[in-house]
């Protein structure tokens, strides 16, 4: 009777494992991104982008180079007060500067995201196609993610490339 029991409760605990299997891909979004002929654009758009903000960065530090020299140039003819407000402003400036180079930072990596955010879309609509059309049930991507072992037979990064008109 507890052969029997544990026959059922094998048998039982086999079906459920066999249901409960799922089909594992991954995907290199990077790799795919890297190859898609639309990111030249985006760089291209970025490069003006950050051209545009080096300028007005050019005309800030020319503008503070020009204070410097001039107030350099009558230092020692400037009155006590003149020299604060002078060094004050000079100060200013400076902090103008740094400021400035820091948002430009934050506004660069935002308007990349807002460039890439269509071309990661596409991906994400091709993976989500060619997962679907191949039965899988779950696609990891590669980049960010640890792996102990995964076999290369579930990456479907090449079938997106295809689906794409994208040769390796």
């Amino acid at each position: 009777m507890k052969i029997k029991i544990t026959f059922i409760i094998a048998l039982l605990f086999i079906g459920f494992t066999t249901n409960a299997q799922t089909k594992v891909g991954t995907v290199d979004s990077e790799l795919i991104l890297s190859k898609m002929p639309q990111l030249k654009t985006v760089q291209n758009r970025l490069k003006n982008y950050g051209a545009k903000l080096d300028s007005v960065n050019g005309i800030k530090i020319k503008a503070y180079d020009d204070k410097v020299k001039i107030y350099n140039d009558g230092a020692k003819t400037f009155a006590e007060p003149i020299k604060k407000t002078k060094l004050a402003e000079l100060s200013s400036l400076n902090k103008d500067i740094a400021k400035f180079r820091q948002n430009a930072a934050k506004m660069m990596q935002l308007r990349r995201e807002e460039f890439l955010r269509p071309l990661y879309k596409k991906i994400g609509d091709l993976v989500t196609e060619v997962a679907k059309e191949n039965g899988y049930s779950q696609i990891l991507t590669l980049t960010g993610n640890e792996f102990a072992y995964i076999d290369e037979k579930f990456d479907i990064t090449k079938l997106v490339l295809v689906k794409l008109g994208i040769k390796e």
